[in-house]
């Protein structure tokens, strides 16, 4: 898959009929139901606004009938002015009632509905983000919840207020006259083709427009966050050339669907207003012929554009319901995702004092992902409390797969690991993980403050532990020199820092995590030969009493280690000592002689 390419999320079939489709919207009725006050509100403002519509009709019928027939006089056709005019000030207060509330419960449900995604999102296991890529997820996280507000917020007002206006209208034409009106109910039913028929091919247009949506955010997110590549090979035509394409993609999506819809819309208006003056036509030649009133003909005319435009609008909005549905569908599969890695229905207690001890047990693994290759194979260990070991082996060996399955972010397909004793499958994950500190060979730093950066690994920590574990890594010189200090905004990914001073700040993260493991996944490898003896002097002050496994290509860094562990192809090949390493030949006497004839040259 190359990267223009978007991964979609199980997509609804393009032939899922709109009743069926338009049941996704349910999702948003379990979010708009928490607020029953404002929706009452909202309900009641929206009845007393379409009442009110029909009520100025009415008036309207009274003003021509009393106001300009025969007699009228100015104190005679006053109190059906003041009417008129008290109705539409009920009607407008009405309306903007409605506007406020139904707004706020469209706000707060899109609020409420991201909050509920990304809070599950952090649930999932990390084999989920490999097979759906984050850039594609925040894209719909972003895309897919502006539909569902437009929906809510408007389009959902919209097509309730028009029912409500529509149906109200109809009743108000029986009752003026049931013989027009019944004339024109005959006509209208013709829409109902048009709409189904080019409602489905809307519908097929608008997830295709989200679909492309969607692949430019990931390409802009992906693209920005490496932007410093983009520009070191000067591949920013490539760049351009391809986010243009997808831009133009959109645009043409759009184009067919705005086309669609403009043609659906044309058709349902002549057809309803060309019923509506057929129907007029019919009740000219009546009040020709003197059946009717002129203030009936008035409020006929009238309510008949009015329904018109009610149904009208109901069918510009139908595409909306068909976009949102399609969103909360995709919302609702991300909601559905349920996580690998779950915590226990009666999860085992962790024993305390934590002891720090780790041992894996006939191991095998091989990535969800990539099922045909083993990452490790019969893996057995067993690290006392406190003690220190060193993990070698050439790229590929299984190392960085070892510390993934310490924390659980994956479960082996046979064997057992154990954290003091205890099978950490029975474990609740927070809890095991809450007793690691890590220092990851890709170091991640958020587009936060330093302070920030290093306060992630122990949120209750005084500003004065983050200075002091700051210190212990030796960033705090480098802090200080920041423009506000330690309270310095970082950018993006840390872009302020150099490698060195990114590295710093991992360590210091972990130093003030305080946990009785710690894993060290190259934790120098970005260092200069300076700095990097200053932090080797602080993480040695940091791993007594602490158990701690090394990841470590160069050997010169682990020579004082318990025990080195050397692993080939996802198996432990030898273990020892440095010195005994060395003399007992093997992989591990062959890396050591290339790094060290390389440091001598």
């Amino acid at each position: 898959m190359t990267t223009a390419e978007a991964v979609e999320i199980t997509p609804a079939p393009a032939t899922e009929p709109p009743a069926r489709k338009l049941k996704k919207l349910t999702l948003l009725w379990q979010f708009v139901r928490r607020y029953p006050a404002h929706l009452t509100a909202a309900l009641v403002a929206l009845v007393i606004a379409a009442v009110g519509q029909i009520a100025v009709l009415q008036g309207f019928k009274l003003v021509v009938d009393h106001g300009f027939g025969k007699g009228a006089s100015a104190a005679s056709v006053a109190p059906y002015f003041e009417q008129l005019l008290a109705i539409v000030a009920v009607l407008g207060v009405a309306t903007a009632v409605r506007f406020y509330f139904v707004s706020w419960i469209g706000e707060r449900v899109v609020a409420d509905l991201r909050m509920a995604v990304q809070a599950h999102l952090l649930k999932l296991d990390t084999n989920y983000f490999e097979e759906n890529r984050p850039a594609e997820i925040a894209s719909r996280l972003t895309s897919d919840t502006a539909i569902i507000e437009q929906v809510v917020s408007s389009s959902a007002s919209i097509a309730l207020r028009n029912s409500f206006t529509g149906l109200g209208g109809i009743a108000y034409l029986f009752y003026l006259s049931p013989k027009l009106t019944g004339l024109m109910l005959l006509v209208i039913p013709l829409t109902v083709v048009p709409i189904v028929l080019l409602g489905r091919r809307v519908r097929n247009l608008s997830r295709s427009s989200q679909d492309r949506i969607a692949n430019i955010g990931t390409i802009v997110s992906e693209v920005l966050g490496a932007i410093k590549i983009v520009q070191a090979f000067t591949q920013e035509p490539r760049e351009r050339a391809r986010f243009s394409e997808a831009v133009e993609a959109v645009f043409n999506a759009a184009r067919r669907r705005i086309a669609v819809r403009a043609g659906m819309t044309a058709v349902v208006i002549f057809l309803i207003f060309g019923a509506i003056t057929l129907v007029l036509w019919q009740g000219a030649l009546d009040f020709i012929a003197g059946h009717t009133s002129g203030g009936t003909i008035t409020a006929f005319v009238l309510a008949a554009a009015m329904v018109a435009g009610a149904f009208g609008s109901l069918t510009e909005v139908f595409g909306d319901f068909m976009r949102a549905a399609g969103a909360s569908g995709r919302m609702e599969e991300l909601l559905a995702a349920e996580p690998a890695i779950r915590t226990p229905d009666q999860p085992l207690k962790l024993p305390e004092p934590p002891r720090g001890e780790v041992a894996l047990h006939n191991v095998f693994f091989h990535y969800p992902s990539r099922p045909d290759g083993a990452a490790l194979t019969g893996f057995e260990l067993s690290v006392r409390p406190g003690e220190m070991v060193a993990i070698v082996g050439p790229s590929g060996a299984g190392k960085s797969t070892l510390f993934q399955l310490i924390q659980r972010f994956y479960d082996p397909q046979s064997g057992q690991i154990l954290v003091d004793g205890v099978p950490i499958d029975r474990v609740d994950p927070r809890a095991l993980r809450q007793r690691i500190s890590v220092v990851p060979q890709e170091t991640v730093i958020f587009a936060a403050t330093a302070y920030d950066n290093i306060l992630y690994g122990r949120p209750d920590a005084t500003e004065a532990q983050v200075w002091a574990a700051a210190k212990a890594a030796h960033a705090d010189m480098f802090l200080r020199d920041l423009p506000e200090g330690i309270h310095s905004f970082l950018g993006e990914s840390g872009t302020r820092l150099s490698g060195g001073q990114r590295q710093r700040m991992a360590i210091a993260r972990a130093v003030l995590r305080d946990a009785p493991i710690l894993l060290l996944d190259e934790a120098t490898s970005a260092l200069d030969a300076e700095s990097e003896a200053l932090v080797q002097a602080a993480l040695d002050e940091l791993m007594v009493n602490r158990t701690t496994l090394v990841i470590a290509h160069r050997l010169a860094t682990v020579r004082g280690a318990d025990r080195i562990i050397v692993m080939d192809r996802g198996r432990i090949v030898a273990e020892g000592t440095h010195d005994a390493l060395i003399a007992g030949g093997g992989l591990y006497a062959k890396l050591a002689r290339l790094q060290f004839e390389q440091a001598a040259a």
